[in-house]
């Protein structure tokens, strides 16, 4: 005989199913700039010329962002068409970042990658990326 899986609990004093969905975890989303702009900075965060870890956390600083030269740049042994990264020029992808947890909220100062900004798949990280041939 099958055990019955146990069934969610609510929280205390509360009676409503809604409730309880309101305080469970949503799957953040991003638009294609966003996620063009966090797949670069996840490249970035694999660079040892472009990256240093943040001592006592998880945390990446981004201590070096590309770029670019005619119709592209170089991101360690990857080549990054140019009009892929406008990302990194609009503040509203990086207050979006920040709002979503995947960067911190220092931005303007430094930009620091969370490691769920480091852990999230855009969908991306193979799409547009291709090695140097130079």
């Amino acid at each position: 005989m099958k055990s019955a899986k146990p069934s969610p609990t609510l929280p205390p004093n509360s009676n409503s199913f809604w409730v309880f969905m309101s305080t469970s975890k949503k799957r953040q989303k991003l638009n294609p700039l966003q996620s063009k702009t966090l797949v670069l900075l996840q490249l970035l965060a694999k660079d040892s010329e472009s990256s240093s870890a943040v001592y006592g956390s998880e945390d990446i600083h981004i201590t070096r962002l590309p770029h670019a030269h005619g119709n592209h740049m170089h991101v360690g042994e990857f080549v990054l068409a140019a009009k892929d990264a406008s990302g990194l020029n609009n503040p509203a992808v990086w207050v979006a970042l920040a709002r979503k947890g995947f960067v911190r909220d220092n931005w303007q100062q430094e930009i620091i990658l969370t490691p769920e900004g480091r852990a999230f798949s855009t969908g991306l990280e193979n799409k547009f990326l291709t090695a140097s041939d130079h």
